[in-house]
């Protein structure tokens, strides 16, 4: 076992040796019960809702009526469409644990990747229209199945159908942690809204530079725009916490895809990361990659037609930690040997 590191009963959780990041799952409260008990967790779902009537939940500000069921750039109307939701096992080991991530992947999104592994559901809206006594029904179902969290995969653009939901499902008993699980492309003033409200961000940082953004993104002001929302749950939250078996319980986890040929965008956001946030900031720096979507078929995107290579993946965690980044989700490298 290196040092620095402590392996609880399932899983290993990379630790300074004073264990500060250990969070007593005895004294853990989810920050949304405190708020429900204070009547501020219905003023948010209300506050939340009236914005659907100009749309200005994310960076874009559509401004469409989806109190009418008007759609702007997400698709997505009055209800929150879900397209599915279960355990995941596939998440990182810190969420995963041994029964399961409870991920609600929800329809729709604020951001058009040329790139997207699961554009029928992000751009093409495969899904179902779910009232907020159903959405609760999911997250109460997923707490009976034994699963460690909620994990709203990406949320921004039904923050209020998920608010109106969680009230229902606090009132009748839901008390796991809640995931943040998005792109990275939020309002400063959503993430406000969602303080007091949210355990656990995760969310991407993709691309930094604002042409590479509004090429492969879609949207040129997407690293600025992600630099705000991730300081503001860096302030909320801080680094990542986790209990005595290593589950996450609150703070901040950033999840960046490698991608081919563009790994100063990575050293540029891993030095952002250790220096603006913290050098302890959880880091899942991914290797998944693979050509999807318009880039299969639309000739400017060749640049990142192909799979990233190993060596560019090494760069990247050598980046990272060159920068002083040192919390890395490593599950799949340290199985297959690759790495750390």
């Amino acid at each position: 076992m290196k040092p620095g590191q402590a392996r609880y009963k399932h899983i290993p959780v990379e630790l300074h040796g004073d264990g500060r990041f250990v969070f007593p799952e005895s004294e853990f409260v989810p920050a949304y019960i405190g708020s429900h008990k204070a009547g501020a967790l219905k003023r948010k779902a209300t506050e939340a809702i009236a914005i659907l009537r100009e749309c200005a939940l994310c960076p874009r500000r559509c401004g469409v009526n989806r109190l009418e069921d008007k759609r702007g750039v997400c698709g997505v109307g009055r209800r929150a469409l879900v397209s599915s939701a279960f355990p995941h096992l596939g998440e990182e080991d810190c969420l995963r644990g041994w029964r399961g991530s409870g991920t609600i992947f929800f329809s729709g999104c604020n951001l058009r990747c040329v790139f997207c592994q699961n554009c029928e559901i992000s751009q093409l809206g495969e899904g179902e229209e779910v009232t907020a006594e159903e959405l609760a029904g999911l997250m109460l179902k997923l707490q009976a199945a034994g699963c460690h969290n909620i994990n709203f995969v990406t949320p921004t653009h039904v923050v209020p159908q998920i608010l109106e939901a969680l009230v229902i499902a606090v009132e009748a008993g839901l008390r796991l942690p809640l995931v943040y699980n998005t792109g990275g492309y939020d309002s400063e003033e959503l993430i406000r809204l969602l303080d007091g409200v949210v355990d656990i961000y995760m969310p991407d940082f993709k691309l930094w530079t604002p042409d590479a953004c509004a090429k492969f993104l879609t949207a040129r002001d997407y690293a600025d725009a992600a630099r705000k929302a991730i300081k503001l749950m860096h302030e909320q939250v801080g680094v990542l916490r986790v209990n005595e078996s290593g589950l996450a319980l609150r703070g901040v986890l950033i999840r960046h895809l490698v991608m081919p040929g563009m790994l100063e965008e990575t050293a540029q956001i891993m030095r952002w990361l250790a220096t603006e946030l913290s050098p302890d900031t959880f880091v899942n720096v991914m290797d998944q990659y693979r050509p999807e979507h318009k880039v299969l078929h639309d000739p400017q995107y060749a640049a990142i037609g192909r799979r990233i290579t190993n060596a560019e993946f090494n760069r990247a965690i050598a980046l990272a930690k060159t920068a002083g980044l040192w919390r890395f989700d490593t599950r799949w490298r340290n199985v297959l040997g690759v790495l750390f």
